[in-house]
């Protein structure tokens, strides 16, 4: 069974929230962020799940949260920038609907992410350095997990939610 989901992949700082929530307004549809998902699961910011937990223990959240919203039809899903990372959740990704994999070039990301303390993966010794490594590693299992790419470097959100929109009608027609 297809639901009718629009899911966002990419990188921390690909705009996933920000033009996920476009989206679902232009639609009139329920905005879902899995982050958000398992911080009120679990009651504590992603760095502390991180912190007190681990990143396998943060990897086993994401997919119960991705496994919670099987059922779920007509919503805008909003990942985090690591769900592609375990094979196994390409496949929850594509029943739950359309899969978009939002790109931005590196000195985007970095711009955008450099800034929020709230980002375990880049409280590192060099966050540039990290965030070209987890690209390298991520880029293709994006790109085998997306059945659309888009990159956000250089265009307003609101053309890329109206671009995103077109595609994602495309798409459910010719299912």
């Amino acid at each position: 069974m297809h639901h009718k989901n629009i899911v966002l992949i990419g990188f921390m700082g690909s705009g996933k929230s920000s033009v996920g929530r476009l989206i679902a307004a232009k639609l009139n549809q329920r905005f879902i962020d899995t982050d958000h998902l398992i911080i009120q699961k679990n009651g504590l910011e992603i760095s502390e799940i991180f912190k007190q937990h681990g990143e396998s223990y943060f990897r086993d959240q994401e997919r119960i949260a991705l496994e919670s919203l099987q059922n779920s039809s007509h919503c805008v899903i909003a990942t985090g920038g690591g769900i592609v990372v375990r094979p196994e959740n390409h496949a929850l990704l594509h029943q739950l609907g359309f899969v978009v994999w939002l790109t931005a070039n590196e000195e985007i990301i970095f711009e955008r992410v450099s800034r929020n303390t709230k980002r375990p993966l880049i409280q590192t010794e060099n966050p540039r350095e990290t965030i070209s490594n987890l690209l390298i590693q991520r880029n293709p299992l994006y790109d085998k997990a997306a059945h659309f790419t888009l990159d956000t470097s250089d265009y307003p959100h609101v053309s890329i939610a109206e671009t995103i929109i077109t595609e994602a009608q495309n798409y459910f027609n010719q299912l």
